[in-house]
């Protein structure tokens, strides 16, 4: 079976400029006048039928001409659509008219931004009126939860900026694109950070969530611009703005890295005392300062270590002659 393509391509539409149409507009409004006093200049005699039709022709022409005008602003552009059959899309700033019953469907072409997790409230309303005081307001994104490429539940949430570049992919290929932006920005979230390490592992070579924020980033805008290909917006920028441990195990893996930071102290530490301990022997032994036996080799050796590796100062020993 032969699938059929769904894929749509902006157009551009040329519209007629709203101040030509606007004289004759009005001039529909003096032939309205002239047909109404026709009809009723001679007091005593019927209005005369025919002109009574000419006016409520012109009022009802008059009436007809308004759904054509329509205003594009800095940032918008309008999709025309007449009786279903896609027109254009108009996004030249100005003042248009169209073909009357024509829909112009607005698309804002601004840049967005987008924090996965957030929400919507509802709108305000009058309960007698049902009138909307107020739109809702978007609250700020809450983190995600996930399971890092070792199975660590983590909470991570991010930022997208995006803009829509094609307005007939955006509205004909996909039912809303802006809830299709933020469901796949989530999905793609989850779908990388299940694939990095939390932290880099030891070896430094894997690219980790929290020490490679750049490169990160940089993927997710990567999948996000594929997967949102297909309702015309491009993504800009993605970038990760909040990354921690689930509560449960934050506890745990903070003792670890605090863990992990005494070893690699240490590690410093011992390796800097061992060349200083080196150099001490060999520079008294090549200026013939003294000559160590092994035995006192040792214990030299072991008392430099205890002072440059200790935690606390190291109380010195005087002897005041040989033992």
């Amino acid at each position: 079976m032969t699938e059929v393509s769904t894929k749509h391509v902006e157009r551009v539409f040329v519209p007629v400029n709203g101040w030509l149409v606007f004289p004759l507009h009005m001039a529909l409004v003096a032939g309205a006048i002239f047909y109404f006093a026709v009809a009723i200049r001679e007091t005593g005699r019927p209005p005369l039928v025919p002109a009574i039709v000419g006016g409520a022709f012109c009022v009802l022409a008059w009436l007809t001409c308004f759904l054509g005008y329509f205003i594009v602003s800095p940032g918008d552009s309008r999709a025309i659509l007449f009786f279903g059959n896609y027109c254009g899309t108009v996004r030249r700033v100005g003042f248009y008219w169209v073909k009357p019953f024509s829909s112009k469907r607005r698309v804002s072409l601004r840049v967005r931004t987008f924090e996965t997790g957030s929400s919507v409230g509802s709108d305000v309303t009058n309960p007698a009126t049902g009138q909307v005081l107020s739109k809702g307001v978007r609250t700020r994104g809450h983190p995600i939860k996930v399971n890092d490429r070792d199975g660590n539940p983590i909470e991570i949430a991010a930022v997208v900026v995006w803009q829509v570049i094609d307005t007939a992919q955006a509205l004909f290929d996909v039912d809303d694109y802006a809830g299709f932006v933020e469901v796949q920005a989530e999905s793609a979230l989850r779908n990388l950070a299940s694939q990095f390490h939390y932290d880099a592992p030891d070896d430094h070579d894997t690219p980790s969530l929290r020490g490679n924020t750049d490169v990160i980033g940089g993927k997710l805008r990567d999948e996000l611009h594929q997967r949102l290909a297909q309702a015309g917006v491009e993504v800009l920028e993605a970038r990760i703005s909040s990354l921690a441990y689930a509560p449960e195990i934050a506890a745990v893996m903070l003792r670890r890295q605090q863990a992990t930071a005494v070893v690699a102290a240490r590690t410093k530490i011992v390796e800097g005392a061992v060349g200083m301990v080196e150099m001490a022997l060999h520079q008294l032994e090549a200026r013939k300062i003294a000559a160590f036996s092994d035995t006192d080799r040792v214990r030299m050796v072991s008392n430099l270590l205890v002072v440059l590796c200790g935690e606390t100062n190291a109380q010195p020993v005087v002897q005041a002659g040989a033992s």
